[in-house]
């Protein structure tokens, strides 16, 4: 899954952008993971301990 990590502070940005970059970043996470987990199959899904209505819940979850 993609991360957005920050090595260095960024100078003269506010608070707004960093919000918006984490929000960005949490979305996109809970995207792929949904990609993903969407693209197995059910056996496959029952093998990790999950059905399809879970995928939504496990994403978000990040």
């Amino acid at each position: 899954m993609a991360v957005y990590e920050a090595h260095r502070p960024a100078t003269g940005t506010s608070g707004i952008f960093n919000l918006f970059v984490a929000t960005f970043a949490a979305w996109n996470d809970a995207r792929v993971t949904r990609n993903a987990l969407s693209k197995l199959s059910d056996r496959e899904l029952d093998d990790i301990g999950l059905c399809r209505g879970d995928i939504d819940a496990i994403a978000m979850r990040g």
